[in-house]
Formats: C-alpha cells, structure tokens, sequence
C-alpha cells in the first residue's frame, strides 16, 4: 500500500503511537517462523531508523540549529537532551555526516537494504581508495559494497578493501594495498595507549590499542602463561570454577607481572621501588588488623585480598592514632627473608597444592598461621602456592566457612586438606613431589592431571 510522504517529525510521531499499540503479548503465542520475521524485521526497522537518527543529527550540526536556539553546539544539546554520552552524541553527528558523503550508502540503508552498521564498515572501505580513482570506478565501488551488503556482514565488509580496489581498479591495487598497510601502521602508532580505570566495584578495567607488530610479542607471552595454568582445583573440587578462556587470559598477564615483580625487574618511580603503602587505623589494627585497608590511591580494598598481599610482599606499615596522627613509620623489609624464601623452593620445589606444577618463582609464600592470628613469618609456618591457590587457601575471619586449607605435617612435608563438599572424610592430601609412595599417596582424584 502507497502511503503519502509525511513531514519527518509527524511521521516519527506516528511511530511512535504504533510502538505504543504494540501488543507484546501476542508474540507469546506467534509460531517460530513468524516468531524469526518478527525478531528480522524488528532489526531492518531499526537499522532504518537509526540511519534517519544519524542523517537528521548532521543536518542540526548544518545547520547550526542547537547554536541559534541554545547558544550550545549539537553535541552538548543532544547529550542534554536525550541523556546520551557526549561520545554517543558525537558518533552519531559524525555517522550522519559520513552518509551524507556517501549518496548511494544514503539512500540504501534509509529504505533497509544495508544497516547502519554495515553503512559504516562501508564508507571506511571507500575513505582507504586511492584518491586518484576515476570517478566512475568509485561510484561502481559504492554499487558493488552495497550488493556485497546482502551477503556480508559489518565486520566481513570491512575486510573486502584489497578485494574491492582489485576489481573496480586492478593497476590500482598493489600500490595501493602498500599504502595502506603504511598508512594503518602510522595511524596505529600514534593511537597506541594503555588505560586503567576503576569501575567502582572492585575491579579495575584495561583498555588500550598497539600495532600489530608491537602487540603480538605481548599476546604470545600471555597466551604462554596462560597455557601454563594448570588448574588442579578443578579435579579436586566439584564446585570449583572453571576458568573461561578470557579468565586464563588474565591470570596470565598477572603471572607475568608476578614474575616481573618477584624479580625486582621495575625500574625505580618516584626515587624507589615501586610499593603498596597501607594506612589503617591504629584501633582497627588491634583488633582485627587489616580490616577496611586502604592503598595510597584511597581506593578500598577487602581484608583477605590485602592479607594475601601480606603474605609475601613489601610493606611500609603507616599506623595512625584516632586523630590520624603518624604514630610509627616501620622501616621497608621483605617479610619473607631471602634465606627463607630460598630454603623454602628447596623444600617445597613450587606450589604445593596438589596437582598445580607452577614453579618456584611462580609462587607466593603463605602463612599458615596469619600474620594477624599471630602468625610468625618462619619456615615452620610457610608454604609455596602459586596465586591462584593462595587465594584458595587463604584464612578468612568466619570460622563456619568450609575452605581449603593447608599444614605441615608431623615430618614437616606440606599438606591440603579438603573442605568437606570436596571430601566428607577430609583426608590430607600431599602433592605428588612429595610424595615418599606415589601410588598410595596419590590417587586418581588428586593426581597430576594438566588442565
């Protein structure tokens, strides 16, 4: 049916009485097929919709409308207006701006035959052709994008360039290909960056870009500590989590900073090592030591994450009276002594978690007994665990908690001993290297099984 062209906002108007008629709970009852042309038309919809956003945001920015009105650019009136980010206001004015130098992508993702999505892996496609391409072979290039379109999507169309320039314009595409490859190194160069932001709730987000050549060396040494992880804890405990790949990802780069720090290997930043610096109040510290610990940042951490980093690091002790008065500033000393350290990966030979091979310098060293229980940092009171278990083993304040949890035994070997989920007889488990009886004392649920 023919329907008579509207003035924009009276059809936006309309629509959005439609949308408000929609009975949602028929499609309960829709069967699957129609069910999918629903759900297919839903996305046309809304790509044509976001398509008329973008072009209709370019021509305020234009025509300088939120200017005249409010005195404010298109941007910070969008962002007011309709609650999006600045960043999210900014990419639509430059998505309507890129389609207006691009008829044809214009006119084929207003009436639903390309998304907006592929509209813009598109024009990125034609922006990298050669400036000296006739005319013709460009506008048979826009042609080819958009029937391509039908059978690719967004992120397989941004990767038709090479393939595109050689059929609209094979002498072209050789030198061209070169150019290009210089040109996304250069731009990938100077758009290198490295950020880290806290979200506020106790996680701290990585985000950053590096040219391809500069990343895969770094790829290649996480992907390697990665492997490495062998996650004995998942044999031994059925309620364990499996780690995705993603989290072997990130245990690995925490590997590698490990190893980078157990070895002392950062260069000095502010005129010394690079260290945690923990204030807490001097009742706190009586009473329950490390509860509620603050780093220098200001940024509150959890009591067992900072008494794991207790275990086996460089502190300098800040402790403060009730009025925040300095009452003594203890001297920076390694907990954990290098004699210790090194009498312990001789007895020890790495994680002792049954079934985790992470070597020596992989480890922390963690006390049995707390350092807040009263705990004494000797080798009579210290194990090697890798970080992954040591968060593990850890001993927290609730006694009702059913934990994993670690001793020596009567001739002084190291030993686990299982929550009861894991094991109702709570039998201590040894890890194979230090075993005396390999067959007795390692069964088929604790052995050495790679993960």
């Amino acid at each position: 049916m023919e329907l008579e062209a509207q003035e924009t906002g009276q059809a936006l108007a309309v629509i959005e009485r439609v949308l408000d008629g929609i009975d949602h709970l028929q499609r309960t009852r829709a069967p699957d097929l129609e069910l999918l042309d629903v759900l297919a038309a839903a996305v046309r919809v809304s790509g044509r919709l976001t398509v008329l956003t973008q072009r209709v945001a370019a021509e305020v920015e234009a025509s300088r409308a939120a200017e005249h009105a409010y005195g404010t650019s298109t941007v910070t009136w969008l962002a007011d207006a309709t609650r999006l980010t600045r960043r999210e206001a900014a990419a639509l004015v430059r998505a309507g701006e890129d389609l207006a130098r691009f008829p044809a992508i214009q006119r084929a993702s207003a009436e639903g035959h390309v998304l907006a999505q592929q509209a813009q892996a598109i024009m990125r496609v034609l922006r990298d052709l050669p400036e000296e391409l006739p005319q013709p072979a460009f506008e048979n290039a826009q042609s080819l994008m958009i029937e391509q379109a039908s059978q690719f999507n967004a992120v397989e169309l941004g990767r038709l360039s090479r393939h595109l320039l050689e059929v609209v314009s094979p002498e072209l595409a050789d030198e061209a290909e070169g150019k290009r490859l210089e040109r996304e190194h250069r731009v990938a160069q100077r758009n290198r960056h490295l950020t880290f932001s806290r979200d506020g709730q106790g996680s701290v987000l990585i985000r950053g870009s590096l040219p391809i050549v500069s990343a895969e060396p770094l790829i290649r040494i996480i992907d390697a500590y990665a492997a490495q992880q062998r996650r004995a804890l998942e044999v031994l405990d059925p309620l364990a989590e499996v780690p995705s790949p993603g989290m072997r990802r990130a245990d690995g780069l925490l590997s590698l900073v490990q190893r980078h720090s157990l070895e002392a290997l950062a260069p000095s930043h502010g005129g010394d090592r690079p260290r945690i610096v923990v204030t807490v109040s001097y009742d706190k510290l009586l009473k329950r030591c490390v509860d509620a610990g603050l780093v220098s940042s200001g940024e509150a951490i959890g009591a067992a994450a900072l008494r794991q980093l207790a275990c086996d690091a460089d502190l300098l002790p800040v402790v403060l009276s009730g009025s925040s008065e300095p009452l003594d500033v203890g001297r920076t000393q390694r907990l954990v002594t290098p004699a210790i350290r090194a009498a312990l990966e001789v007895r020890d030979g790495g994680c002792v978690f049954p079934g985790c091979d992470r070597s020596p310098s992989d480890c922390h060293a963690h006390h049995l007994k707390p350092w807040w229980q009263g705990g004494v940092t000797a080798l009579s009171n210290l194990v090697l665990v890798c970080p992954h278990h040591h968060n593990i083993v850890e001993p927290g304040h609730d006694p009702t908690a059913q934990r994993w949890s670690m001793r020596l035994d009567v001739n002084g070997v190291p030993e686990t001993i299982p929550p009861p989920y894991a094991d109702p007889t709570q039998r201590p488990r040894h890890h194979a290297r230090h075993s005396r009886h390999p067959a007795s004392q390692v069964s088929g649920e604790d052995a050495d099984v790679p993960r």
